[in-house]
This record gives structure tokens, sequence and C-alpha cells, in this order.
């Protein structure tokens, strides 16, 4: 059962529906941000953060979207030149993005669809013309999840390049290994697999990161990595934080872990392959097999499905799905299985989309 005060249950990759203890957690009255409530507030959030990342490096908090942090990168960790390894909309944003930061970036392109592979990065690490390599987990866009544990054990033979990983998509959804892959910054925003409202997000960094950050002039302020620090050793943020944000995630966070996050990762395993093999059956998968996100599944539309005339016939059902994201969006649509969202929940809106394009019941 969806709760009372949701207009729709958004099978769509984020936003996400937001439980309703996690929104009255977040309506508490406004605290001084350079009081020790806060301070408390903030002590108590960074364990449960760096658990959720798997990491003991240090944790921080940003009243932004992702893509701030994106930014952040490019101005606190490219020296030389930064690497970028797309393969979707926001993959190519991000290298877009260092460039606009008047950072120089190159790409290496994996076919939307496919994943980046990790000796395509050797041989370009080997060229030793990069000192930063930026890459997404799961891409959201083409629902790609980039193979991690091989892409980290390149990194490894190359310890002085700093890697930074955004898993907007993944975090709270799928494992996200911190320490185990080598990460250096790793980012996400909070309106996926965390299941609260957008415009927040939350970051760790590595004893290398920072040290590449005091090497580079003109970081900025707002996301000057050691600003972070220096407030971050005062159980602080650097400007006024969205305080509803920072409540909301510490009760998110306490949830989670009632749950078990490896019983999280599994429950978005199994809506991912329910939702997969629906697709296969009656469309097709647009990521390639081996390589599928946990968190959203892009179908090929094959069937030359109306989506917008489904998401009618859904939304008196309190259901709504996603379109193809970018230049996909005449050539797919998307299933959002993230967050707070059931098995139970994702089979019955499969079973009401067959109903719609004529499948009987059963087969």
């Amino acid at each position: 059962m969806i709760d009372s005060d949701h207009d729709m249950w958004m099978f769509i990759p984020g936003p996400v529906n937001v439980e309703s203890s996690v929104r009255q957690a977040m309506a508490r009255p406004p605290i001084n941000h350079r009081g020790k409530e806060f301070s408390q507030l903030f002590e108590a959030l960074r364990p449960k953060t760096q658990r959720l990342m798997r990491t003991s490096n240090r944790v921080y908090f940003s009243t932004s979207s992702a893509i701030g942090l994106m930014e952040a990168c490019a101005r606190n960790c490219v020296g030389k030149k930064s690497l970028h390894l797309t393969c979707g909309a926001f993959s190519e944003q991000w290298h877009k993005i260092t460039l606009v930061c008047g950072k120089e970036a190159d790409a290496i392109a994996a076919e939307w669809g496919r994943a980046n592979r990790p000796e395509e990065l050797r041989k370009a690490l080997a060229t030793g013309k990069y000192d930063t390599v930026c890459m997404v987990h799961s891409e959201t866009s083409t629902s790609v999840l980039n193979p991690l544990t091989e892409i980290a054990a390149v990194m490894r033979d190359f310890p002085d390049i700093v890697f930074c990983l955004d898993t907007v998509s993944s975090l709270g959804a799928a494992p996200v290994l911190v320490d185990e892959w080598g990460v250096d910054v790793c980012f996400a925003s909070v309106q996926k697999g965390l299941a609260l409202p957008p415009g927040f997000a939350v970051f760790s960094l590595s004893d290398k990161a920072l040290e590449r950050a005091r090497a580079i002039p003109n970081r900025g302020y707002y996301f000057d990595f050691l600003v972070f620090e220096e407030y971050g050793v005062k159980s602080q943020t650097p400007t006024t934080p969205s305080i509803p944000h920072l409540y909301g995630l510490n009760h998110q966070l306490d949830r989670i872990e009632a749950e078990g996050l490896e019983n999280r990762w599994a429950r978005h395993r199994r809506m991912a392959e329910i939702s997969q093999t629906w697709a296969t059956e009656r469309f097709a998968c647009f990521a390639e097999a081996a390589y599928r996100s946990p968190s959203v599944t892009a179908v090929t539309n094959t069937r030359k499905l109306d989506v917008p005339a489904l998401n009618k016939h859904l939304a008196p059902l309190n259901m709504v799905i996603a379109s193809g994201y970018g230049k996909l969006k005449p050539t797919t649509f998307r299933i959002g299985h993230v967050g707070e969202t059931q098995v139970t929940q994702i089979e019955n809106l499969l079973r009401e989309i067959d109903r719609f394009i004529g499948i009987p019941a059963g087969v």
C-alpha cells in the first residue's frame, strides 16, 4: 500500500517516494547550524554514512544536487588532465562539466547500453597523461551498471591517480565499497537509493583527494573540499545546510540499517531480475546482459508502446513510469525499482502494463 498522501507511486529512477516517517522526521523544527545540537546530529550521521558507503574515509554533506559534486571533482582534483569513462547521458555530462570548469579532459566513450571496460582504462592510464579518473557506477540514462571490481583492480596499479565515482543511482541499492575499490571521491544525491527528497548529497574523501585539493588553485568556495574539511573537523557544514534533509537522512539511515544493507541490496537485485526478465520477454533490455543496474531497467520499446498513453492508463492506479532519457526518449522507456519500492509493487506494475498491451494474465 502507498501512503494516502502520495498522489502517485513513482516507478521512475528518481525522485522516488519518501516514506511517511522520514517526512515526519524532516518536519522537526530548525536548529542553529552552528550550535551544539547540530554538531551532535552531524556526529551521529557521520558513522552511519561511513557504514552505508563502506568506508573509513571522511564523509560530508552538501546542500546541492550531485551535479555540484561533479563540478567539485573538476575544481578540486584535476591538475593535469582527467579521463572520463562515459556510457550515457550523465557520464557524458560530467565530462562536459569538467571542460566548462576550464580543465583538460578526455573521454573513453562506451556505446550507450554497454559498460566501460577495464582494459580500455588500463591502456589510457598507461600513457601517463591523466591525474584523475571520473566515472559513473550506475548510469541512470541507460541502466548500465559498470564493473567496479574490475575497474578498481586497474586503478590500484596507478596509485597516484585520483579516482572519482558517481554513485547517484547505486548508493543504497547496490554494493558501494569505497575502501575496497580505492575510491578517492564518492558521491551521491539522496533522491534515489536513499529515498529522500531531492536537493541534498553525501560524499566521501580520501586523504589522497584532500592532498590533491591542496595542490590545486582556484577551487571556488561552495564546493572547496578543504573548506568542507575545515568545518567538518568542527562537526559543521561550511554553509547553511538543509537541516530537514539531515534530520531525514539520520532517520532513513536508521531504517536502512534496520532492514539490513545486504537485505536492501538483495531486494533491489530481485526487483531488477523481475523487471529485466519481463522486459526481455515482452520487449528487450537496452543494457547488455552482464551489466544491468539494480535501480532502473531501460526497456527498448520494440512494440512502439505509447508511453504517455500508458501513464494515462496507470494514473488512476497511482502509478507512473519514466520515458527514455535524452536521445533515448523515442526508443526506450524506463522502470525505476529503487528506494522503498517493494517486489510486490513491481509485480503489480508489470501486470498492469501487460493488461495495457493486451497480454493475458499468466502469460
